[in-house]
């Protein structure tokens, strides 16, 4: 296999509630596929569409209705995602989905998988599980079985869940991204120098991909 031409470190800021970050890490993984001759990194940062929600989630149809109004408003919005999703072989199933979970611990979830080498696995692992399977990602057992899946110990991580391991630092994390102006997700960062917001075309994030290692 020849040697990579050239490395790149993207840091991905996203929320796994949010359908339009599992769209963009979809359209990132084409834009990538359009460069294999770079040795990409890719870092998945913490952002909470909404922190207010419990740490037990609340009834979904009641969140939405409370956010959007009436079910046709939700439906259309729905139809939108889909529709736009077209392009990267989602199939939402947002009927599916029965609890608005808070994704503080899915975050945790996530940050411990960094330094194994499984953010990718477990962050695909949670989007899939809640917009195709409609499964509550609040849920501690929930979050095990994707850790486990994602090539984590699943006794480990059950254990850490119950404390209150980076809990802060995730917040942290969440409040530096608001410092740096970011307000919606998904928000790119290409090597801490090129910042794109929202579920870009991949030939979008391609050209970004190339200005940045054109320096």
């Amino acid at each position: 296999m020849a040697a990579p031409s050239a490395s790149l470190v993207i840091d991905v800021v996203s929320d796994v509630v949010c359908p339009w970050c599992f769209i963009g890490k979809r359209r990132l993984a084409a834009a990538l596929a359009q460069r294999p001759d770079i040795a990409v990194t890719v870092n998945w940062r913490p952002f909470q569409l909404d922190p207010t929600i419990p740490s037990g989630g609340i009834d979904r149809k009641d969140y939405l209705r409370r956010k959007f109004g009436d079910d046709e408003r939700i439906a259309a919005l729905h139809d939108n995602v889909r529709a736009a999703a077209a392009d990267t072989g989602i199939a939402f199933r947002f009927e599916a989905i029965e609890r608005s979970p808070n994704t503080l611990d899915a975050h945790r979830l996530i940050r411990w998988a960094q330094p194994l080498g499984h953010q990718d696995a477990v962050v695909e692992r949670l989007f899939s599980d809640y917009f195709l399977a409609g499964r509550d990602i609040g849920d501690h057992a929930v979050l095990t079985e994707a850790a486990a899946s994602g090539g984590l110990d699943p006794a480990e991580v059950t254990a850490r869940l119950a404390t209150e391991e980076d809990k802060d630092a995730v917040r942290e994390e969440i409040a530096t991204a608001a410092r740096l102006g970011i307000s919606g997700v998904p928000f790119f960062i290409f090597d801490g120098r090129y910042g794109v917001s929202g579920a870009q075309a991949p030939e979008t994030l391609v050209e970004v991909i190339d200005k940045t290692l054109a320096g």
